[in-house]
């Protein structure tokens, strides 16, 4: 039983010593950090905040690992990069086309680890699918054979999930990715800060990761770096596979118009929901041209009534008057004049309502002659 406690105090003896050597560290940091010196990028190693990285970093350089920090791109290029040397690359957000080069270029020769890095980043790193957002809801376990992070677990409040191979798998891909055998992203750069290191195994898989061989060099890039070449557009900030669903999308869409639309065609009639007399009708425009005295209008949709009518009994075309008034006076025996007084819109409309009232009593006795005849 005892051999049993001694091999499980043996196995998780480094871990301890990790632990016992961050939470100095943190006291450290919390104790003596000068505000002068501090800043408050995220996952700097100087920074004492909770969002920096700067126990991490004393931790490394407790363990004996040389670290040492460049914040610019030709520092980094001075710095000595070679078999024995792992590169950390934190602020990736600022790399461009022309420092994501230098950087391939130069940490070619040692172990290149970048956290969460952006999608130009990606792309240089030679991964096709951009990483996804994950909030992993507890533990999550190595899942990889990786030597010295194959019996490890992390807890993050968010990071970033990669697909193909690595460690630390969610649903949406691994936490740390293998695009290479030389460069590994690192999607869970929470692991990272001073506030979350000691969740978990955190720290032993920080510390594994980067404390590997016996140098470090921690690289923050700035955006003082860029230059014109680096420039990016709305374009290239969207995934390759965009516009082609975008065109696919139009395409379907103009392709189901044509198949589902309605042609135009003749229209069609539907009877109407309220069936409404027509001398209602007559009476409610009769009210109307009274409110509002218009008594010319009355007087044409009067004379326009008596033409219809006779232009019917007579069996003559519509709409011509030359026609009508003499066919009219042979029919009646009135005079022409008199007739197209009564028939013609041209005539002087009623001045009055009672001119109005005797014009409409004229045309009625016209028309009563007509159908008499």
């Amino acid at each position: 039983m005892s051999g049993a406690r001694s091999q499980r105090w043996q196995g998780h003896r480094s871990t301890l010593l990790i632990a016992g050597g961050l939470l100095a560290a943190l006291a450290v940091v919390l104790l003596l950090g000068t505000p002068g010196a501090r800043t408050a990028a995220r996952l700097d190693p100087d920074n004492p905040g909770t969002e920096g990285a700067q126990a991490l970093a004393r931790v490394l350089a407790d363990q004996g690992v040389d670290v040492s920090v460049t914040r610019d791109a030709d520092s980094f290029d001075e710095a000595l990069v070679d078999a024995g040397t792992t590169v950390l690359v934190t602020s990736s957000e600022q790399l461009g086309d022309s420092t994501t080069r230098r950087l391939l270029d130069h940490a070619a020769p040692g172990q290149l680890v970048v956290s969460e890095p952006g999608i130009g980043a990606v792309e240089a790193m030679g991964l096709d699918a951009l990483p996804v957002r994950v909030t992993p809801p507890g533990e999550v376990e190595a899942g990889c054979a990786e030597p010295g992070l194959a019996d490890l677990e992390i807890s993050i409040d968010s990071g970033l999930a990669f697909e193909g191979d690595g460690c630390f798998p969610t649903a949406e891909g691994r936490l740390l990715a293998r695009p290479t055998e030389q460069v590994a992203l690192l999607g869970a750069g929470d692991l990272l800060t001073n506030d979350q290191i000691l969740r978990a195994d955190n720290a032993a898989a920080a510390v594994r990761l980067l404390g590997e061989r016996p140098r470090l060099v921690w690289y923050v890039p700035t955006y003082a770096d860029l230059v014109g070449d680096d420039g990016v557009s709305v374009r290239s900030l969207l995934p390759s596979w965009l516009i082609p669903a975008v065109w696919l999308l139009g395409l379907s869409t103009i392709a189901l118009m044509l198949w589902r639309g309605r042609r135009l065609g003749p229209l069609a009639t539907e009877p109407l929901p309220v069936v409404v007399k027509a001398v209602e009708t007559t009476q409610s425009r009769g009210r109307l041209y009274h409110r509002v005295g218009d008594r010319a209008h009355a007087a044409t949709a009067l004379r326009q009534a008596a033409r219809s009518t006779a232009e019917t009994a007579l069996r003559l075309p519509p709409g011509d008057l030359a026609l009508l008034v003499p066919a009219l006076a042979a029919r009646t025996g009135r005079r022409p004049d008199d007739l197209a007084r009564l028939l013609d819109d041209a005539a002087p409309p009623p001045a009055t309502d009672p001119e109005l009232i005797h014009l409409a009593s004229e045309l009625a006795e016209l028309d009563r002659e007509v159908r008499r005849t």
